[in-house]
């Protein structure tokens, strides 16, 4: 029966001492973010065929 307990007090120990702190490890972590930009080329060409036409249906 001691030698049950013993086990039960070790695994305890062991339970106990694996359980870190969520303040030390969210300082000792480490983010760094990487943004990436992407250029994009736009060529926009001018109609140079189109005319002005004149509107001869005005109201006198």
């Amino acid at each position: 029966m001691k030698k049950v307990f013993g086990l039960l007090f070790v695994a305890g120990l062991f339970t106990f001492a694996s359980c870190n702190n969520a303040e030390e490890t969210a300082t000792e972590v480490e983010t760094t973010e990487t943004v990436e930009t992407v250029e994009v080329e736009t060529e926009v060409e001018a109609d140079t065929t189109a005319t002005i036409e004149e509107d001869t249906t005005a109201v006198q």
